[in-house]
């Protein structure tokens, strides 16, 4: 199975030199990526998470929280979304035959709606917890204006699954058995997962908001920019899980043995080395030249 690399939108916060990677200055905002994956599968194409999406692009005040958009600044560039690089890369939208769903935060599942007829995998508590709408926090996070068709959605429970690399109640995608799985990691919000996927000869575990930060992983002196540490806590919906789950996944990758390569959805480090290109270029197909 063949993955492309998308960004599908980058968040540009405030104070950008608590937000880690590369603003020399507080007065510079931050570089956070929307790590998304588009894989070539025996059932079509597979879309993992989408970021922001055309309409988010067209319209933000009327489907984003001003708190959100004033916080996070995201960078608007319609060529950055996922549908608009699915074209790039040679491909036609409508052939996303499913989308796999970490969780339903306002900057992983803008792009919906640009894909109607694809179906749409989450876990079961993803989509319970965020369409109740319960505090403040939920209604600016989880936003039901880029849910436009729910009836394409399916939803997994957690409770029942199968092992993967030491991690329970894994979920398989149906027609996908073989190839791509929802892996629970609780704590970003309750129904929050990763997606694992065989990518030829290695597995790809795309781990979402289960850090934010490559320093996170690492397995002795874990380290994490203060305000990307500011927001995790702001944003989580269980602590101790969300520890806990850094803990097996520093563990994976300290243990492993080159068949997985984790990375999350906002650290631009990881996207560039995994994407081989700048986190501000979209993906587009590459044609050789013939010489004359």
């Amino acid at each position: 199975m063949k993955v492309h690399h998308l960004n599908c939108i980058s968040s540009c916060p405030l104070c950008g030199r608590l937000f880690g990677g590369h603003p020399s200055s507080l007065f510079k905002r931050g570089h956070l990526t929307c790590h998304c994956l588009l894989a070539e599968s025996n059932e079509g194409l597979v879309l993992v998470d989408t970021g922001f999406g055309t309409r988010d692009v067209e319209n933000p005040d009327a489907r984003l929280s001003r708190f959100f958009l004033h916080m996070m600044k995201p960078e608007f560039r319609i060529e950055m979304t996922a549908v608009h690089q699915i074209k790039r890369l040679g491909f036609n939208p409508a052939d996303v035959r499913h989308i796999v769903m970490s969780h339903l935060d306002f900057d992983h599942a803008g792009g919906l709606d640009d894909f109607p007829k694809a179906q749409v995998h989450m876990l079961l508590a993803e989509q319970q917890y965020a369409a109740a709408q319960k505090t403040w926090l939920d209604r600016q996070r989880f936003r039901p204006s880029q849910w436009s068709y729910q009836e394409t959605w399916q939803m997994h429970g957690s409770d029942v699954g199968e092992k993967w690399e030491g991690f329970d109640a894994v979920i398989p995608i149906p027609g996908l058995r073989d190839e791509i799985a929802l892996v629970p990691l609780r704590g970003h919000t309750f129904g929050h997962a990763g997606i694992a996927l065989k990518a030829e000869e290695k597995w790809l575990f795309h781990t979402a908001d289960a850090y934010f930060e490559n320093t996170e992983m690492h397995p002795l002196h874990p380290h994490c920019a203060p305000g990307l540490r500011f927001y995790q806590w702001m944003m989580e919906k269980d602590r101790k899980a969300r520890l806990q789950n850094q803990q097996r996944l520093r563990m994976l990758k300290s243990t492993g043995d080159g068949r997985i390569e984790i990375f999350c959805s906002h650290d631009v480090d990881e996207f560039e080395r995994l994407a081989g290109r700048s986190a501000q270029i979209p993906a587009e197909k590459l044609v050789s030249a013939i010489p004359d």
